[in-house]
């Protein structure tokens, strides 16, 4: 949702100005006055390094479509092992599919897992959720398989959401 050259604070005035009435934005408090949204906070920054990013929230879900170019955000984890995060990754590289951002962080409510080899003792490995944005719609068959194929050794496997890239004009 994001144009090239724009600043926050005016992607936040064209958001204010927007209808329907329910959208809200973030921006900097010097700046608030200057649209039309309401504040629901004073300030969400938490990190003095922060980067902006928008998220966009909607109750029902928006069918994507193949017409212009969309990214898709998905979030899983895997076994340990060697070259498995590898095999994940190639899921996307063999269909031509780029990643634009991935992390990973230690799952909150069991970030250590203890495994017992009886020939090595036993080994501490953090367990891990990995986020990954690609550059396809989910409306394209090729992320369909891709996803469809990181399924069958994923864990766990969720899309967090399918939206258009610079639909700003």
């Amino acid at each position: 949702m994001w144009s090239k050259g724009r600043q926050t604070s005016g992607l936040a005035g064209l958001i204010g100005r927007s209808e329907p009435s329910s959208i809200v934005s973030v921006e900097a408090e010097q700046k608030s006055g200057e649209c039309e949204s309401e504040r629901l906070c004073a300030s969400a920054k938490d990190d003095s390094d922060n980067v902006t990013r928008f998220l966009i929230l909607a109750r029902e879900p928006i069918i994507p479509g193949t017409a212009r170019p969309h990214k898709t955000s998905i979030v899983f984890n895997l076994e340990e092992g060697p070259g498995i995060l590898f095999k994940a990754l190639v899921v996307f590289a063999l269909r031509g599919i780029n990643l634009s951002k991935i992390e990973s962080r230690p799952q909150r409510r069991r970030p250590l897992r203890v495994v017992d080899d009886s020939n090595k003792g036993s080994a501490t490995y953090f367990d891990y959720l990995f986020h990954i944005d690609f550059e396809a719609s989910m409306a394209e068959p090729r992320a369909q398989f891709a996803l469809g194929h990181l399924q069958e050794f994923a864990r766990f496997l969720r899309v967090l959401g399918c939206y258009p890239v610079d639909t700003l004009p």
